[in-house]
């Protein structure tokens, strides 16, 4: 492997989208990523579309460059083969939550037992202090708690919905991919392991708040909470004569270079709405009414003709089908072609890094549910009539 994490081996107990995004992200960047999976597998495997069974689109998306095993972590001897696996890793990451680790006796101190070095992080819905300690989180959950439908709604929509995206998930997902790594630092000066929480609640809350304390901020409060430009409804593409257009002018040059391509350079002079960034920021729903007006008097083409010629910030509102297609991803190479040994030729991406010195890992595709169980077996000392027999008991599942 190469890549800036080589030679790191991390034990991936994750499920669904958080946890498999993060530890994707550090198996791009070259750490040896051992997925253990359930009898069943992780449940995302069996989200279509997709080819063959077990292997759905969003599986094939978040586990490549992982090796797969099966273990029924239930039965003692599914538990003893973990930790002689963890033994020899440097980092266990899991998302259920903690009270199921402890039942199976996978806490903390039962992994450390076997390897004092180990970084056991643990992303889950919310942090272990406060009341809500033992409850269920997904994503949408998490959107909810945290304000987002809300937002929403006071932004304009018509009732709250969620972003139709996995945002907390895939959020959280960094920030566990931060904790890994800077715990690994702090092990690297220090020789010392640790427990790390990466709670859901907590990381979107903070995102979100970043922006909409507002006057809550102050105590007593300047005014209500809320980032009044972002919440502005206008705050969307604007309508052209064919079409939408995304459009930002933010400081001062970029709204005279405006001003001026429609021929109003007395607005920016004369008229209090549009003088200053204070002044703006203050009327943001007047000014970007303004701005749709005026964007509903050429094409698209037009404007961003006009728009890039005069260093203004404007971009085509992108579907889906033209990101896939999108000319600089695909001249990057970010957007590209791979060979699945199993699924056959697929649509990927890179990693989104560049490193200089230490080039992220080749890729390799997703595996098949334990595919590698017998070589990670073999590896934590496990002779193959010893892989035979868990498999005869159910422990493990070996493929075809």
């Amino acid at each position: 492997m190469s890549g800036p994490l080589a030679g790191l081996t991390v034990v991936d107990l994750t499920t669904v989208v958080m946890g498999p995004y993060a530890t994707q992200i550090l198996g791009d960047l070259g750490a040896s990523i051992i997925k253990v999976e359930a009898p069943g597998g992780d449940n995302v495997r069996h989200v279509g579309p997709m080819k063959n069974r077990g292997m759905g689109h969003m599986f094939l998306h978040l586990n490549r460059n992982k090796k797969s095993i099966v273990l029924d972590l239930k039965q003692p001897a599914g538990r003893d083969a973990l930790l002689k696996i963890a033994a020899k890793a440097d980092v266990l990451i899991y998302n259920i939550r903690p009270q199921a680790m402890q039942r199976l006796r996978l806490g903390y101190a039962d992994v450390a037992a076997v390897n004092p070095r180990i970084i056991y992080v643990g992303a889950y819905g919310f942090g272990q202090q406060g009341p809500y300690a033992a409850r269920p989180a997904y994503d949408d959950l998490i959107q909810g708690m945290s304000g987002l439908p809300w937002l929403l709604q006071q932004s304009g929509a018509e009732e709250p919905r969620y972003i139709p995206a996995t945002l907390a998930d895939r959020i959280v997902g960094l920030h566990a991919v931060y904790a890994v790594t800077t715990a690994l630092y702090h092990r690297e000066r220090t020789g010392t392991g640790q427990a790390v929480e990466v709670p859901m609640f907590e990381c979107m809350s903070q995102m979100i708040l970043g922006d909409h304390f507002g006057g809550r901020t102050f105590d007593p409060p300047a005014g209500a909470a809320g980032y009044a430009r972002v919440l502005a409804p206008q705050r969307k593409p604007f309508r052209t004569k064919d079409g939408y257009i995304c459009v930002l002018m933010y400081n001062d040059k970029q709204w005279q270079g405006f001003f001026r391509l429609i021929g109003r350079d007395d607005l920016y002079r004369d008229d209090p709405r549009f003088n200053s960034h204070e002044n703006r920021s203050a009327r943001i729903d007047e000014v970007n009414a303004f701005v749709a007006g005026e964007m509903l008097k050429r094409s698209t083409g037009d404007w961003l003709s006009v728009l890039m010629a005069a260093d203004i910030p404007a971009a085509r509102m992108n579907a889906i089908d033209d990101v896939i297609d999108d000319e600089h991803l695909t001249a990057t190479g970010f957007i590209r072609m791979e060979e699945h040994p199993t699924e056959g030729r697929l649509r990927s991406t890179r990693a989104a890094t560049q490193w200089s010195h230490t080039p992220p890992a080749p890729q390799c595709g997703a595996p098949r549910l334990g595919e590698h169980g017998a070589e990670v077996l073999r590896a934590a000392g496990y002779s193959d009539d010893e892989i035979r027999k868990l498999a005869a008991a159910g422990v493990t599942t070996l493929p075809a």
